[in-house]
């Protein structure tokens, strides 16, 4: 889905960014021009940067394996 539609940026391009270790809408703004023009974007960027910090900061439980 598009988050920007002034550059045409999607919100897989965001995550995969977020993946790369882009963690700011600084950092997004800078590497792939997101909010560079009306603004729009902004909450569900952030949106999109809060769901991915809360994914790698959950807690990974493991199940033991059984012989």
């Amino acid at each position: 889905m598009y988050i920007c539609v002034c550059n045409s940026i999607t919100d897989t391009q965001i995550r995969a960014a977020v993946t790369k270790g882009y963690a700011t809408l600084g950092d997004l703004r800078e590497n792939l021009g997101i909010a560079t023009c009306c603004g729009s974007c902004i909450p569900m960027t952030e949106s999109i940067l809060d769901e991915s910090h809360n994914e790698h900061s959950k807690p990974r439980l493991y199940k033991p394996l059984t012989a």
